[in-house]
């Protein structure tokens, strides 16, 4: 979806309880939108519960892992008590160390809530006052700036997690209003103090995997859309081809046994109800469609599971503990673990990346079939004047470029691992590489997709007389509001991104489903 770049605006509100955020919740973020974020009173109370734990061993002289000591090689260095804030600042500062450029403020304002999230579970050990003080910059629209590379994925995003401390004590850059200041102006903007943090709270506030997960639960959410899309550009693409609408029948979903071809087929015939393009060759003499027609339930299908695992890991993992140590103030004990380690978001990013690529695949070879005229039956490169214009030859090359370069992206992050820290942290997962990687992935098969959108809707407007179904045609009076049938060369650029934006924005599939209904995931 595309990101505002001015204020954010701001939408209802969103109470965190560390339990029940879902994945839909953080939607609005993604548009460019926000919401008041506050926090249960119940998580309240489980927060103070930790946080006096802390406090008791603190008061005590514990030696406790993550309270009162170094961090990771350095974990058996005690810290006097009239050091710790110093050490909460060090650990932030020092931590500090990303690189490349800033992630999508969307991108961190997700980070903002699930880190908060993570804290309000009251297994963290932060204090009421740390928590409120985060409610109040999220509040504020105060969005961190944060480089996007640095982290290997295990003891947390620490590199990218500290960028967001850090601009909470003052330190780099933030965004506050649309306009990038540095962080003390930004915090002096929005009327509040420089944080000072007490023990275990520099810690429990970079050792987590919010930044894989943030830039996880976009690309997911942007990636449910484009399903969507995908499934109302196919049908339209079908119908330019005046292709069969038989590979959807619903019998065939149900010899198949895949929910993905069954919600595949059930769009299809949403989609292309009305069609009197199907109707006029019911009796022609093709026997069977190209395997990008005739297997769109198929592909499309399989892409609609993986798209369904995917968001059922990550509904889980948003509302999890990631910290280390973690505390029970129900028992007493502190115990270290390792539920920063990113490995099960790394997977199924990397399973997320594989599968976006199929869809580019499949949409790249109905591109063909379109400019193809041995294949089409339409006029070359859908130009009416071959030869003197190129018409849509080179958005087909264009196409094969993103889907091959979606190849090489899709090697998997998460089999990957280099040991850290003095071998301390010696098996990591990489997940906020595959995150990324999911992301420039999809980002690619948005504009595939736009490009078989261009040409399918130009394939339709040779047939004028023939009326598509209630969703194909939406779909190319959609496109038509920004972009006018192709009469002689133009700059075709401009067309491109303005069909993507519309595809990413969710206009597209909105102004299908008002036509031909809900469509599914």
């Amino acid at each position: 979806m595309i990101r505002a770049r001015g204020p954010l605006k701001r939408k209802s509100k969103l109470i965190l309880d560390g339990r029940s955020l879902g994945l839909d919740d953080l939607a609005p973020l993604v548009a460019g939108e926000t919401f008041e974020l506050s926090v249960s009173r119940a998580a309240k109370q489980r927060v103070r519960a930790a946080r006096q734990l802390v406090e008791d061993h603190v008061s005590a002289g514990h030696v406790v892992y993550g309270l009162t000591t170094g961090f990771g090689k350095l974990k058996s260095v005690a810290i006097a008590a009239e050091d710790l804030e110093t050490l909460q600042r060090n650990i932030v500062l020092s931590h500090a160390c990303g690189i490349g450029p800033a992630m999508p403020l969307h991108e961190v304002r997700i980070s903002q809530v699930l880190r908060l999230n993570g804290l309000v579970r009251g297994h963290s050990g932060v204090s009421v006052a740390l928590i409120d003080k985060l409610l109040a910059l999220f509040n504020a629209g105060f969005v961190p700036e944060v480089p996007q590379k640095g982290s290997v994925g295990a003891s947390g995003d620490l590199a990218p997690l500290s960028h967001v401390a850090a601009s909470y004590l003052g330190y780099g850059h933030a965004w506050v209003g649309g306009k990038r200041r540095t962080a003390r102006a930004a915090l002096k903007a929005v009327g509040i103090k420089p944080l000072v943090l007490g023990a275990k709270e520099g810690l429990a506030l970079i050792n987590g995997t919010e930044i894989m997960k943030a830039v996880g639960c976009a690309t997911w959410l942007r990636a449910v859309n484009l399903s969507k899309a995908a499934d109302a550009i196919a049908a339209l693409s079908l119908e330019a081809l005046f292709g069969s609408a038989a590979p959807f029948d619903a019998r065939l979903a149900e010899l198949k046994g895949s929910a993905g071809h069954r919600t595949t087929a059930s769009n299809f015939k949403r989609l292309l109800k009305s069609s009197q393009v199907l109707k006029s060759h019911a009796d022609c003499d093709r026997v069977q469609d190209p395997y990008s027609l005739r297997c769109i339930p198929q592909v499309h299908g399989a892409f609609k599971t993986a798209l369904t695992h995917v968001g059922q890991v990550l509904a889980a993992e948003v509302n999890a503990v990631t910290d280390n140590p973690v505390i029970f103030p129900d028992t007493g004990e502190v115990i270290s673990a390792g539920q920063f380690h990113g490995q099960p978001v790394s997977m199924v990013m990397d399973y997320l990346a594989l599968s976006l690529c199929t869809l580019a695949n499949i949409s790249e070879r109905r591109v063909e079939q379109l400019v193809n005229p041995d294949l089409s039956g339409l006029p070359p490169f859908l130009t009416s004047q071959p030869g003197l214009c190129s018409g849509f030859m080179i958005m087909q090359v264009s196409a094969a470029a993103l889907a091959s370069e979606n190849k090489t992206l899709a090697h998997p992050a998460s089999v990957d691992s280099i040991p850290t820290s003095a071998n301390q942290e010696d098996h990591v997962s990489m997940g906020t590489i595959a995150a990324r990687k999911a992301r420039e992935i999809l980002d690619n098969v948005e504009h595939g997709l736009a490009i078989e959108w261009l040409c399918a809707a130009q394939g339709r407007d040779f047939h004028p007389e023939l009326r598509a179904g209630k969703g194909s045609t939406a779909a190319h009076d959609c496109l038509r509001q920004k972009v006018p049938t192709l009469k002689g060369d133009r700059y075709m650029r401009d067309d491109i991104e303005a069909a993507r934006d519309l595809i990413a924005s969710g206009d597209l599939l909105s102004a299908v489903e008002k036509q031909a209904g809900r469509l599914s995931t």
